[in-house]
């Protein structure tokens, strides 16, 4: 079961750049902002920046679905032919990410929170 897509990931080579121009876009500045992740929040979306994405495997931006059991749904989505490409990590306080390839290279993101 999902809460629907929350979250969204751009692997970025070059993180200063990427951060001016989502500050900009966005019109608020990032409420996480380390060297390994850059992140904002706008209208209950979560909007980050990876620099290390494209050595993840990262092609473009990941939408992230929020899970209530995020290792039950990665296992599901690998035995329905799912790609993995990261597996369970928690990236912080509890919160937990993965995100695996579909059939047709489409990548799918899963994250959980502390709380779930």
């Amino acid at each position: 079961m999902t809460a629907g897509l929350n979250t969204i990931i751009y692997p970025v080579k070059d993180l200063a750049r990427a951060k001016a121009l989502f500050s900009a876009l966005l019109g608020v500045e990032p409420y996480a902002d380390e060297p390994y992740y850059v992140g904002f929040k706008d209208s209950g979306q979560d909007v980050g920046l990876d620099p290390n994405g494209h050595a993840k495997g990262m092609t473009g931006p990941v939408p992230y679905w929020t899970v209530t059991d995020i290792r039950s749904t990665l296992d599901a989505l690998l035995t329905a032919g799912a790609e993995p490409l990261q597996d369970v990590q928690d990236v912080g306080g509890g919160k937990l990410i993965a995100f695996v390839k579909d059939a047709d290279g489409n990548l799918i993101g899963l994250t959980q929170d502390p709380t779930a």
